[in-house]
């Protein structure tokens, strides 16, 4: 089993065509990703060699769709077009965006979750500015290293894609169902919520990790959320806990004003819900490894 990603998924990558485009997609290819195609206007009608592996470019994502039965689309377009290129898929009406793209405005991001919802949440997004998802050995939409785990019992969410990557390598032993990287900027589609309730409801997840950080009440609302409705065990992290007060750090969603965001205030929060927290990501593998023990 996995969350939203599966070896049946048809993928399609928008911006495939531009230089990251082109180097995640090959990388994509090489995990197992079934990519069926790319989008971009200008181009279409061409197709890419990727290795021997030949995709087919089409001008918009509903004719990819209609050509292919894509039902994932990865985006890797610059971020002044990443929201006219998000509601081309909300109305092509793909049930998966995953949108890759760093540095998208507030406001664009804002828009195109509101269109979203207004067309009745037809298409999950995931992100933006996050590294995407990955089911081991069976598909991998975005960036995230697909060499680094293993098929496993662990589900992974997490608002930082390297500290994605350093729970995934510090697990490796035991493996991933699914690991999601939600992205941390201050609007963004799918939540630590989503991915919890999708990971409780998943037979094949044993144990779920939650990566969060400074900043918004995300991870206070996923603990009221944990309290209320999982029954696996979750091992959290919140990254920032050195954090000095009213500076962004890293993520645009991750700064801290007065008590309101802390890495301390979260931590405790998650706590009370039954979350065992690790104070540093080594520390949270090692909690994680002795409650699948």
């Amino acid at each position: 089993m996995a969350i939203f990603l599966n070896k049946d998924s048809k993928v399609i990558v928008q911006g495939m065509t531009g230089a990251t485009g082109m180097k995640h997609t090959k990388l994509m290819l090489a995990d197992g990703t079934n990519i069926v195609g790319g989008v971009n206007p200008r181009k279409a009608g061409t197709t890419v060699d990727f290795d021997g592996t030949e995709v087919p470019v089409f001008g918009s994502v509903a004719e990819a769709m209609e050509k292919t039965g894509a039902n994932v689309s990865v985006l890797f377009v610059p971020p002044a077009f990443s929201k006219a290129a998000v509601v081309e898929a909300i109305d092509a009406e793909i049930p998966l965006a995953v949108v890759i793209t760093e540095g998208i405005a507030v406001h664009d991001s804002a828009a195109f979750w509101a269109y979203a919802q207004s067309k009745g949440n037809k298409t999950r997004i995931i992100g933006p500015n996050c590294p995407g998802l990955i089911t081991p050995g069976q598909s991998n939409a975005g960036i995230i290293p697909g060499d680094i785990t293993k098929p496993g019992r662990i589900g992974l969410v997490s608002k930082s894609g390297t500290l994605t990557y350093q729970m995934m390598y510090e697990l490796r032993d035991i493996g991933f169902s699914s690991a999601v990287g939600i992205g941390g900027d201050p609007v963004i589609g799918t939540t630590h919520i989503d991915a919890l309730e999708a990971f409780e409801a998943d037979p094949d997840t044993d144990l779920i990790v939650m990566i969060g950080e400074i900043g918004g009440d995300a991870e206070e609302r996923a603990a009221d959320y944990i309290a209320k409705h999982v029954t696996k065990p979750v091992v959290g992290y919140v990254a920032g806990f050195t954090a000095p007060e009213g500076k962004t750090m890293g993520h645009a969603g991750a700064i801290v004003s007065g008590s309101s965001g802390t890495a301390q205030a979260k931590k405790e929060a998650l706590e009370a819900a039954g979350v065992k927290v690790g104070k540093t990501p080594t520390e949270t593998a090692k909690l994680a490894r002795e409650l699948l023990s």
